[in-house]
């Protein structure tokens, strides 16, 4: 049996270099520990290594994900593949040590039957099998031979730690993670009658207009969104009104001195459970049947203490809502809302030419490099200013673009921002124009869902905003001049557009859940402390139940997470867990470096003054703005690094002590950011046909997807998914792409 080094025995710069050659270990996938079909989705996760082997299982050390290109190979017989790995693998752990082989009859047995059941096996039975062939088959494509050889390694590791401590225990385990009546986790919720009112409608018919205003007519309430960006906004016009308001974020936390406020406004994992309020207002509720964090929607409305709870979002979480306050006993009250203005697609695109733009355009780009090369090409194009909004923009500049952009009296005429806009921000925008409908996100290209599409597009039109067009609650009379139109840069993108727009998306008929933070420990307690955090996450998911109103979300982020925490030594439990939940960002391996140096200082409980960090880049400060990728990349490190120093400090305030000081870090990098984004220069060769060749590559990976996967039957597992499943795709050296830093928020 293979074991592993002991936990936090090296340091990180000794951590990623193996004692003995058995390759690089991934932990994105184990099919062994997975039993959803919502996470049988392909696992981008970073890669680790292992080291020494031991006497018993500890945890694995840390290893920079380094990504091994795709095998261009149609694996006839995979099979034969495995085999070969598994012979290999058989050799050097008998090398290593004898004890290392016990139960390897039985383990190769098990993987050569799974890898070989579609020969065998009909259209039913099979199920955890048929889970290990998929994985496996997924984790081939992801890295090649090797990123599958480290797979099997992890099965080996993963089946000894079951049979010793989780088979003998496996009906107690199964108790504590039964997780089929999330509602009996809140019973201080359970105890008071609450109101809930549904505000359903599309965008720009005042639904949530309507919900802040009885939020700001309360006497103490919350408004939790989405996005730090809504919080923020939301703050800004309580603020604006005169009513008291603190905002809540994970990295920041402004409270009015001299008074105390009413109304606090979070982001949604924010929400305070164990303080009362007479009003809540959960914005953009359609998230909580998102794959990831739809567990926070579920959170803030089962355990909300708030007399009146206000969910708004689209019709089609009605279903849900209804079954979810019929099993909390609550009262639900369902307004629907109409638009307040048409909403037309063009009949034509823009064709690629700017000079096509009008006044009070929008212009909808995914990353925060290709918005600012938009505003620089149309800004050369038209000889006209464009504002630019997106999520990291510090909140200042962000209301200032804003304000030009809605204030016709100025040169200001065009917009280019983020996806963000669809999440509630009110703009002017009298066209929506989709740059692209593809998108890159972690682990390849993505095209828009229809639920996006419809979202992003109903923005356009708002030439008044809801509280303009509104008297005395009663929608004013359509002029017929404040139409909103939609349309694309591009004219390939336009059927898609006009088929999406046409098309109802599917209801919503299950939330999100996470096993909180209770369960994990009393989970834990069954294992040794040596046992890394990720197995615990993967076996816990793997023992849990859940109802069928209710569906398991994606623990990718927290596996990633997982694989910095098992390499510091010293961690309490709780303090793990709190890592878990940091918006760490793992894809860098300077950002781990970063993010594992916290945990250091945590576990030491020393050393957390920002400067005393070396890690940190800081002298990047120091160097002149430039236009440069590179420049750019190492700010967005920085950015992302005092933001979750930021984070840390008010979890661990003894610890990481420089808050103030890490704030106006954060000013000076989005400052040098700002500047660093004008000084792009926009290449107009690569930006033409760019939605095109992105189409292109997308049916590319789509290819390559299924003809990898040709002797794998995974219709089965994913039908039932409206998610595009990304494959990580080698991007083109062209690309201006660049994961927006709205798709990480939390």
């Amino acid at each position: 049996m293979q074991s592993w080094a002991s936990r936090g025995s090296h340091c990180l710069s000794c951590a990623i270099q193996p004692l003995f050659r058995l390759g690089i270990r991934t932990f994105s996938t184990t099919p062994a520990l997975q039993r959803s079909k919502r996470l049988q989705k392909s696992k981008k996760s970073q890669q680790a290594t292992q080291t020494k082997p031991d006497n018993s299982p500890a945890r694995p050390s840390l290893r920079s994900a380094t990504k091994n290109s795709r095998q261009n190979v149609t694996a006839p017989d995979f099979s034969i593949i495995v085999g070969t790995l598994l012979k290999e693998l058989k050799k050097e752990l008998a090398q290593s040590s004898e004890s290392a082989l016990a139960g390897w009859q039985r383990f190769e047995r098990y993987v050569m039957n799974a890898c070989k059941l579609e020969d065998r096996a009909t259209s039913g039975g099979f199920g955890t099998l048929r889970q290990v062939k998929t994985t496996l088959q997924k984790t081939y494509i992801q890295s090649g031979v090797r990123g599958l050889k480290n797979e099997l390694e992890y099965l080996l590791y993963a089946e000894d730690v079951t049979s010793k401590y989780s088979t003998p225990n496996l009906e107690q385990q199964k108790k504590v993670a039964d997780m089929r009546f999330p509602a009996e986790w809140y019973p201080q919720a359970r105890s008071i009658q609450r109101t809930i009112h549904l505000h359903v409608g599309p965008t720009n018919s005042g639904k949530t207009y309507q919900a802040l205003k009885k939020l700001e007519a309360s006497k103490s309430g919350f408004y939790a969104g989405p996005l730090r960006l809504l919080a923020q906004e939301v703050y800004h016009r309580f603020q604006a009104n005169g009513t008291t308001c603190s905002l809540v974020t994970g990295d920041d936390v402004k409270i009015p001195e001299g008074q105390a406020p009413t109304i606090v406004s979070n982001t949604v994992e924010m929400v305070n459970l164990g303080q009362p309020y007479d009003v809540g207002v959960i914005d953009e509720i359609q998230m909580i049947g998102d794959p990831k964090r739809g567990w926070a929607w579920t959170r803030a409305v089962l355990g909300a203490r708030a007399k009146e709870l206000h969910l708004c979002g689209e019709p089609r979480v009605v279903p849900l809502i209804r079954e979810l306050a019929a099993l909390t006993g609550d009262k639900l009250e369902i307004h629907r809302y109409e638009r307040l203005n048409p909403l037309k697609v063009m009949d034509r695109s823009l064709r690629g030419d700017l000079k096509n733009l009008q006044k009070g355009d929008c212009l909808v780009a995914f990353s925060r490099v290709g918005i600012h090369a938009l505003k620089a090409d149309i800004e050369k194009v038209t000889g006209k200013r464009a504002a630019i909004v997106y999520g990291s923009l510090p909140a200042e500049i962000r209301t200032q673009q804003a304000s030009l952009f809605n204030d016709p009296n100025n040169e200001y005429d065009y917009l280019v921002a983020s996806d963000a806009i669809g999440m509630g921000l009110n703009l002017s925008c009298k066209r929506i124009i989709f740059e692209t409908l593809v998108k890159r996100v972690p682990g390849g290209l993505v095209r828009l869902s229809v639920p996006e599409i419809k979202q992003i597009a109903g923005r356009a039109g708002r030439y008044r905003s809801a509280a303009q067009q509104q008297k005395n609650g009663k929608p004013a009379e359509n002029d017929g001049t404040n139409v909103g139109y939609v349309t694309s840069l591009e004219e390939v993108d336009l059927p898609y557009i006009h088929q999406a727009m046409g098309i109802e998306p599917p209801p919503i008929t299950a939330a999100g859940v996470f096993p909180p933070e209770p369960i994990f420990q009393r989970f834990a307690a069954y294992f040794p402390q040596s046992i890394p955090l990720e197995y615990i996450i993967k076996r816990l998911i793997d023992v849990s139940q859940v109802h069928p109103l209710f569906f398991m979300c994606d623990p990718r982020g927290q596996l990633d997470n997982a694989e910095v925490i098992d390499t510091v030594s010293g961690l309490r439990f709780e303090d793990q867990m709190t890592f878990m939940a940091a918006p760490m960002h793992t894809r860098d391996i300077s950002s781990r470096d970063v993010a594992c140096a916290f945990a250091q200082c945590v576990a030491e409980h020393t050393g957390g003054r920002l400067l005393d960090i070396p890690d940190l880049n800081l002298e990047i400060l120091e160097e002149p703005v430039s236009g440069n990728k590179e420049y750019l990349h190492d700010l967005e490190i920085l950015h992302k690094s005092v933001i979750l120093y930021s984070w840390l400090s008010f979890r661990f305030g003894g610890v990481f002590t420089d808050r103030t000081l890490a704030a106006h870090v954060k000013e000076l990098v989005e400052e040098r950011m700002v500047r660093a984004l004008t000084e792009f220069s926009a290449n107009k060769k690569l930006r033409k046909d760019a939605s095109l060749r992105r189409q292109i590559a997308l049916q590319k990976q789509i290819q390559d997807h299924k003809r990898l996967l040709a002797e794998a039957d995974l219709d089965a597992l994913e039908e039932e998914s409206e998610e595009t499943v990304p494959i990580d795709l080698s991007a083109d050296n062209d690309s201006l792409e660049r994961v927006s830093p709205e798709a990480q928020a939390a």
